[in-house]
């Protein structure tokens, strides 16, 4: 306005490149995350009009009958109308790492958690087992899936600590800029100096007050920061994000996939009245199984081959098709140095007993050498009423009248350390006495019981000695999760995460002041649902927590909207929940978040260092500008100037 455009220019120079270096860093992280989307065109077989057709999820309406396979994922939310043998894979809307047995029966209640409605099933699941029928009762908004949308859009991302302290002294500053100028203006025509000049003097004066080098090295700060966190397998899509993870006081943490490996793993195998500890993780091959100076693996094929034959999963290139606890066994019979793919060309199954929940248990029957074996799995507690004996491995370590209250004793053992447990026994029948055609519950009696595993998504190798890193630095750690509580406070205790376990319906008992007083003293979150996961966090935040929330499923996309940061994993995630994240885990790893906690830390200390600078180099600026007049002396410098050394400096 008074003609000075050179100056003009050069402030308006600034104001874009600060912009322009922004935009910048945040378009390479959404790069960076759109790499690692997969898109699914979902379709289903659909049964219409009496004519069975397949058809894109999104045409599906209520009423609409979808007939389902095992590997399917389910396209929209429906009651069961039909399942044979069916299990579903629930972990990405309930946290669960195990799949659940659902059948068409009616329940008794309607306040049922999402968790145990066995009769219904829902949109982005998936059929690991059996096949099925379902009535669609709901789909898009209306489905569960769509609810946790409806949540996540409700949320509003607040500013981080970093942008509050900013704002904060932006406004101090500019106050104190207000006040010098206009002592300035009214004293220079009090002394009848040119207004024009008078101006260029305020403006000089507030260009000194402001440091205008402060954006363009917050940016640079935060986008080096960035940038460095990518290496480190942690995309953050938000700049100011960087800087959040710094201000980290409580971790809260999603348990499958993030501190466990979210591959089923036998732990310990009970047999020849001897617990074996199982070593290795997931399902890669490399483990074993310990042994003590009086046994050999040979001891073992007997109970391991009962596992291998017993099952309908296969593995191939370390990828599971079928049932995730089904893989697990075949990969302790691969520590046993069976073969289970050998074993089952060798020893044809001829027939077989689908597991049901009714009877609790699966059977196979297979030819060997003229002699038909029968493999039985299932609940121990049921399997122990069946058996008459038991395979000692030709030791007499139990005495015969007393070996079911031991193996039962072993079953509430390894129970209480938070695994599955999983029985097996055996039979054998002569090809005459055996008619495949007939009714086969008739050979389950008589049966030798073979032994007990104990299975479990277990820990991630690194994640305690991350999660001790994180109690020295001062930081809490919360987990959050859908499993039951015997299973969550074992995990908790392996990992080293101490406090309180709080189930899902005890949380419901609390109003949101109760919550908020008992929280610091919370370690672990169990059966928790989508919605109680966001009190969580919103109690935390109202004790003055900055709060980082880590999760893989849809479940717990709402809460990590709402967390000061979000923390989503890239690999195993889902769409919905990196869309709702601020940074991503290229490797799913919970000691990631750790090491970006330090990177946040270092560079917060960076930029208060640098605003410390920044000040004094303005404060003496400022000096320079607003005594000169008082001192008969000119203009120092000029607005240019002042934003130059700002720059510079």
């Amino acid at each position: 306005m008074i003609g000075d455009i050179k100056d003009a220019l050069v402030i308006l120079f600034v104001v874009i490149i600060n912009a322009l270096l922004g935009f910048y860093q945040e378009f390479r992280a959404e790069k960076s995350l759109a790499a690692l989307k997969k898109i699914l065109s979902l379709e289903a077989e659909v049964r219409r009009e009496g004519k069975t057709r397949l058809l894109p999820a999104e045409q599906l309406v209520v009423g609409d009958i979808v007939l389902l396979n095992a590997g399917d994922r389910i396209p929209a939310d429906g009651r069961l109308l039909v399942a044979f043998n069916l299990e579903v894979d629930e972990s990405s809307l309930t946290g669960e790492s195990h799949t659940v047995g659902k059948f068409p029966d009616a329940l008794g209640s309607m306040q049922i958690p999402l968790a145990e409605r066995v009769n219904m099933l829902y949109m982005g699941t998936s059929v690991t087992r059996g096949r099925a029928e379902m009535l669609v009762t709901a789909t898009g908004m209306a489905t569960e899936m769509g609810k946790l949308s409806g949540v996540l859009a409700e949320a509003e991302e607040g500013p981080t600590p970093l942008q509050v302290q900013l704002d904060s002294l932006g406004k101090r500053l500019a106050l104190i800029a207000c006040v010098v100028v206009v002592i300035m203006l009214v004293a220079g025509l009090l002394r009848g100096e040119p207004w024009l000049t008078m101006v260029m003097t305020a403006v000089a004066l507030a260009v000194a007050a402001i440091p205008e080098g402060l954006p363009a090295v917050v940016t640079v700060t935060l986008a080096l920061g960035l940038h460095r966190l990518a290496k480190h397998k942690a995309i953050v899509k938000k700049l100011a994000a960087v800087e959040t993870l710094g201000c980290t006081t409580v971790i809260c943490t999603d348990k499958t996939g993030t501190l466990t490996v979210n591959q089923m793993t036998a732990r310990a195998l009970y047999a020849c009245a001897h617990l074996f500890e199982v070593e290795g993780q997931g399902y890669s091959t490399r483990g074993r199984i310990v042994l003590d100076d009086s046994f050999k693996l040979s001891d073992l094929d007997a109970v391991l081959r009962c596992f291998s034959l017993c099952n309908d999963t296969h593995l191939r290139s370390g990828k599971v098709v079928g049932d995730p606890m089904e893989a697990a066994l075949l990969v302790l019979a691969t520590k046993g140095n069976l073969d289970p793919q050998n074993l089952r060309e060798s020893m044809p199954r001829i027939a077989e007993i689908p597991f049901d929940a009714a009877h609790k248990y699966m059977a196979t029957f297979h030819l060997v050498e003229g002699r038909v074996q029968v493999f039985v799995k299932g609940a121990p507690d049921v399997l122990i009423e069946l058996c008459t004996g038991w395979r000692d491995c030709e030791r007499e370590a139990l005495p015969e009248a007393d070996w079911k209250a031991v193996f039962t004793a072993h079953n509430e053992l390894l129970a209480k350390k938070g695994l599955r447990v999983l029985a097996g026994a055996s039979r054998s029948l002569s090809v005459k006495e055996f008619d495949p055609a007939g009714d086969l519950f008739v050979y389950m009696e008589g049966l030798c019981f073979e032994g007990l595993v104990g299975l479990m998504d277990p820990p991630r190798p690194e994640v305690r000695d991350a999660i001790g890193l994180c109690h020295e630095a001062g930081i809490a750690v919360k987990m959050i999760t859908g499993d039951q509580k015997v299973t969550a406070a074992a995990i908790a205790a392996e990992l080293g995460i101490s406090g309180d376990v709080l189930t899902g319906s005890e949380l419901e008992a609390l109003d949101d002041e109760q919550l908020a007083e008992r929280i610091d003293a919370l370690g672990v979150f169990a059966r928790a649902t989508p919605q109680q996961k966001v009190r969580i966090v919103r109690a935390l935040k109202s004790r003055e927590h900055v709060v980082a929330m880590t999760g893989d499923g849809v479940n717990d996309a709402p809460a990590l909207k709402h967390a000061d940061i979000g923390v989503a994993m890239g690999v195993n995630g889902t769409d919905v929940t990196r869309e709702a994240a601020t940074m991503v885990l290229t490797d799913d790893n919970f000691a990631t978040i750790v090491r970006a906690v330090r990177e946040g830390r270092t560079i917060y200390d960076n930029i208060v260092k640098f605003v410390r600078f920044q000040l004094s180099t303005n404060i003496g600026a400022l000096l320079a500008v607003f005594t000169a007049p008082f001192l008969g002396l000119p203009l120092p410098f000029s607005p240019i100037q002042l934003l130059w050394v700002n720059i510079i400096m």
